[in-house]
């Protein structure tokens, strides 16, 4: 039988290790630790702290934010797990100075100083331009929804809040009546009496979250001329439900520009609300501070740096700035396909690429199906049928909404009517009504007149077609590569400098990669 050396696990032994000597260049940690050292001023952290007359020491920043960082790297985002790896990692004591900061001190510190942070933010863009990264050519903005800490089930209006208070109420009394039963029966109901109490008490908690919450905050409105009211959140009120990919989750949109050279992130925001188009403006105001206060450039904006976005980020008021600031952006509207002549036919190979899935909302021909003609302003319906124009409305200076209607006796007798109406018996009343549709009217010298001829050009085509090249790959490698997806904090503040954190990552990642700390 071999021979072989005897080994055990479970021992201890006492190594003698230099920290500095842990840290092997072109490793991410080597990068960070001379980074914070050599390159990044902490000041922004030191007003923060009042205990230089007295006091217990305070762990340094550069400690703090050293581990913070490189824990996030590895996808840690627990303040009592990146204590534990302080205790037990090799690269984390070396970071560290063999510290262990308590897991308070850690979640105090990522949650109280989004100022800071911000700082630092602007900080590693100016080494990254020092370092060549940045090109300066072309920008490309777009979000990245991720889970908040709150739960879905937590939302609602004013009005269903109320409703499940209400049905919370009657829970609790239906629990105390019970209970009430089992007084004074045999001790084998003693359990049953035991979790009929756990359970008032469990509800009582919950219908006083509701309550307070109802009686202390207003409800919440959306964006836009005529905002309504939309689902407010008992646990983050900042925080929204949003329809993504995987489903509809409580989070925010972390709204990032990244340039095209090396993908660097230049500006990073959170919202909470799933819209983009409104987050357009701060976008580009935020990264035309970061440049102005690292001292890259007065007015990046002004230098006709190329900007794309996706569809999300395109409205009226949107393109109306874009032209009025002179900014040279490419963003289209959701029907810039259909006027492409190389994606024609692509319904009829793939089908639709969204599809409606309400239930029990009746699927009719789209508006799309009609002809319309603009000059002249008639709509011919898909029976060949023309409509009636019954409304016209101003929407702004150059842009008119036209409201047609089916006439009663071509839709009451038409082949189409069960496909085309959501309620076809409509059409043999007297009152009823013919199918409606509206199409939107420009002179064609507005602002997203002026956007769509842009994109819809050569150049714009082309332009647009780096857009999902250069930003798509940076939320892949944040959230699968380092398996950041859920913010952990709550409030739009404290989530905002989480998102820059997650946002640094990556940029010092490519810091080490392209530039000359490594």
């Amino acid at each position: 039988m071999p021979n072989f050396k005897r080994y055990n696990y479970n021992q201890d032994a006492m190594v003698v290790i230099n920290f500095e000597e842990q840290l092997q260049p072109g490793t991410f940690e080597f990068t960070l630790h001379h980074l914070i050292d050599n390159h990044i001023d902490l000041c922004a952290f030191y007003d923060k702290y009042q205990n230089d007359a007295g006091g217990r020491s305070a762990y340094d920043p550069a400690i703090l934010l050293k581990i913070i960082l490189f824990a996030y790297s590895k996808g840690i985002t627990s303040s009592r797990e990146i204590q534990w790896q302080c205790e037990h990692n090799i690269i984390f004591k070396a970071l560290s100075c063999d510290s262990v900061p308590h897991f308070t001190s850690i979640a105090s510190f990522v949650s109280s100083y989004p100022d800071a942070i911000e700082a630092i933010f602007e900080q590693v863009l100016m080494v990254c331009d020092q370092q060549g990264l940045l090109g300066n050519e072309l920008f490309a903005i777009d979000g990245c929804k991720m889970s908040s800490n709150a739960s879905k089930e937590h939302s609602g209006t004013f009005r269903e809040l109320e409703q499940k208070r209400t049905k919370i109420r009657k829970k609790i009394r239906h629990c105390l009546k019970e209970h009430k039963k089992l007084d004074g029966r045999k001790p084998a109901e003693r359990e049953r009496k035991q979790r009929l109490a756990q359970a008032a008490e469990t509800l009582q908690k919950h219908f006083d979250k509701i309550d307070q919450f109802l009686k202390t905050a207003a409800p919440r409105m959306g964006q836009g001329k005529q905002p309504k009211e939309v689902k407010s959140n008992i646990t983050d009120n900042e925080s929204a439900k949003m329809t993504t990919s995987k489903g509809t989750i409580q989070g925010y949109n972390g709204v990032a520009a990244v340039d095209k050279k090396h993908q660097i992130i230049i500006e990073a925001q959170a919202f909470g609300e799933g819209q983009e188009h409104h987050t357009l403006k701060p976008i580009l105001d935020g990264l035309s501070s970061h440049y102005r206060k690292a001292g890259i450039h007065d007015n990046i904006l002004t230098e006709q740096v190329i900007v794309t976005a996706d569809t999300g980020f395109s409205n009226d008021a949107n393109n109306e700035y874009l032209k009025v600031a002179g900014i040279n952006a490419y963003i289209p509207d959701n029907q810039f396909r259909s006027r492409d002549k190389a994606f024609a036919k692509q319904k009829d190979k793939y089908g639709k690429r969204h599809r409606d899935t309400l239930v029990g909302v009746k699927q009719v021909i789209p508006a799309s199906e009609f002809k319309f003609d603009k000059r002249h302003k008639t709509c011919v319906c898909p029976a060949g049928k023309e409509l009636l124009l019954y409304r016209e409305e101003r929407v702004r200076q150059g842009k008119r909404k036209l409201f047609f209607e089916g006439r009663l006796t071509d839709c009451r007798h038409c082949h189409l009517k069960h496909q085309c109406m959501r309620n076809p018996s409509s059409a043999d009343t007297r009152d009823g009504h013919g199918r409606q549709v509206s199409a939107t009217w420009t002179n064609g010298r507005t602002a997203t007149d002026w956007m769509k001829k842009r994109v819809d050009s050569i150049e714009g085509k082309t332009i647009y077609s780096h857009r999902m090249s250069v930003v798509e790959p940076v939320f892949g490698n944040i959230g699968t590569n380092k398996r950041l997806s859920r913010f952990s904090l709550r409030g739009k503040e404290k989530v905002q400098g989480q998102w820059r954190l997650f946002c640094l990552i990556h940029n010092i990642e490519k810091l080490m990669r392209y530039g000359a700390i490594h």
